[in-house]
């Protein structure tokens, strides 16, 4: 059956239209109308590709939440490579929503088949962008779990094809649907800590069977009810084929074929609501460190790492952990001239703290801005549940048919996905790395970034600063003591001081 994608994308925006002109009557009666389609089914229609663990747990329970509190949604397919995944998915939707969804091996089967209007991805990271983009080329708006995709180059296709064809894309970093990083982007931009100079974040755990290895391994997992060749992505080039084994299937983010570690499994949450907070987004050098150093277990990736990116914004970030001690990881911060925002550990805050620098530094008198640390709460409050609050800015987005409406559109997911698996090649190649945003292209790294900025101090240039800077130079200026009069070099033995 060839998928009419013209169809599906009229539908979507004949539907979306409608609603969102309901919505804004602001009658809660008429909020989630039921009206003829194309399909004579009034709710967009949702499939899932990859419904075990995130997948059933956050995308298949949040959705079908959503469904029950009346949103405009229908799940009406499920696709997944291993049988016992799909009847349980299927049969929950069933038991909470009355309809049996259909079930699928082949996510192309279920995108040629179900007419839908919009799909949620929570495969392995080697399938996310072969998955979503072929979605967005049908006309459907895509939810994709974190990673957005597992290499730069796919993320640059991706976002490519996002804006071509103007579909809705929530990438599923759930902490950006929280008010925190909006309203600290406000703050930053508004120059409350001067010239933005660096940011540090985390993401420690620690363990008695080593990370990923509590995803548990069960007889039944085997050839019978899993369909091996596809999982690996043979077919379409995604990966080798290599003998089944329960423990690449159910732990694969220990091996590089398939995910990337702590890379892409947890720096992309921390490293995405950091870009979201100072509003920076494509790196222009990265670096990545680390080792395996303790959980010899057979696994692929490191157990500590750490990655360093820097922006042309003249900034610098940070990620670090290790998956083998979690008891005193470092804070986040934003670090800033005349103060830094502090933000804790963990992803659920609902405030951060203001700690400014010293007024003889700042040049502002502790009337103004008090020199003590500030609690910082924003307006809005803090969703009880930030999945849930996730995908219902999706469904937000869907009705308005607005892609800018999602809190972590698919350029700030390209951004994330930059920094982090620079990081990973940077560790696994032992090269520092180059990114052009201008070109979006990739290369190894020389000597011209100290050697531009020398030049920046040499010329008594002004500082670069964040998108959206609407500060001046405020916390952007150093200021010179009386005696650096005497400075300069003596040309033919002549004090440049004209002492």
């Amino acid at each position: 059956m060839k998928n009419d994608s013209s169809h599906l994308r009229t539908n979507r925006r004949q539907f979306t239209k409608t609603s969102a002109g309901l919505l804004a009557a602001g009658t809660a009666a008429l909020a989630f109308p039921k009206r003829a389609m194309a399909n004579a089914n009034s709710k967009m229609r949702i499939g899932f590709v990859g419904v075990g663990g995130r997948g059933f747990g956050a995308h298949v329970k949040s959705l079908t939440k959503l469904a029950k509190e009346g949103a405009p949604i229908e799940l009406v397919a499920v696709c997944d490579v291993y049988s016992v995944n799909r009847e349980k998915a299927a049969k929950y939707i069933q038991s909470n929503l009355g309809n049996q969804p259909a079930q699928h091996v082949d996510f192309r089967d279920m995108y040629a088949k179900e007419n839908l209007d919009a799909v949620c991805i929570g495969t392995p990271d080697h399938w996310h962008a072969k998955q979503a983009i072929e979605a967005m080329q049908a006309g459907m708006n895509v939810y994709c779990e974190k990673p957005m995709v597992k290499k730069v180059e796919e993320a640059i296709d991706l976002v490519k094809v996002w804006r071509k064809t103007g579909v809705v894309m929530q990438v599923g970093v759930q902490s950006t649907s929280l008010p925190v990083w909006d309203h600290a982007n406000r703050l930053i931009r508004a120059g409350q800590l001067g010239k933005v100079l660096m940011y540090q974040t985390e993401y420690f755990r620690n363990s008695d069977l080593g990370q990923w290895r509590y995803y548990e391994l069960t007889k039944e997992m085997n050839p019978s009810n899993i369909d091996w060749r596809r999982f690996l992505g043979v077919d379409d080039g995604l990966s080798e084929e290599v003998p089944f084994d329960r423990a690449v299937y159910r732990q694969w983010r220990r091996f590089w074929p398939f995910g990337s570690g702590m890379f892409t499994d947890l720096f992309v949450h921390r490293t995405t609501t950091m870009l979201k907070a100072t509003g920076l987004r494509y790196p222009a050098r990265v670096t990545g460190s680390g080792g395996i150093y303790l959980e010899y277990d057979g696994r692929d990736v490191p157990d500590v790492s750490t990655v360093v990116a820097e922006f042309n914004e003249g900034v610098q970030g940070l990620v670090t952990a290790t998956m083998a001690s979690s008891e005193t990881p470092i804070k986040q911060v934003i670090r800033g001239h005349h103060g830094s925002f502090v933000f804790g550990n963990q992803e659920d805050f609902d405030q951060f703290t203001f700690v400014p620098e010293r007024p003889q530094v700042t040049h502002i008198s502790p009337k103004e801005v008090p020199y003590e640390p500030q609690i910082i709460r924003p307006d809005q409050r803090m969703p009880e549940n930030k999945n849930h609050a996730h995908f219902q800015n999706w469904i937000d987005a869907m009705v308005a048919d607005d892609p800018q409406l999602c809190n972590n559109t698919p350029d700030l997911g390209a951004a994330a996905i930059v920094i982090v698996n620079l990081g990973a090649r940077s560790y696994r190649q032992g090269k520092v790395y180059r990114f052009d945003g201008d070109e979006m292209a990739v290369s190894e790294a020389d000597g011209s970034w100290a050697k531009r900025w020398e030049d920046r101090s040499h010329q008594r240039g002004k500082p670069e600063h964040i998108p959206g800077w609407e500060a001046g130079d405020t916390g952007s200026k150093i200021f010179d003591p009386d005696y650096q009069k005497l400075e300069g070099p003596w040309i033919d033995g002549k004090d440049p001081a004209g002492v």
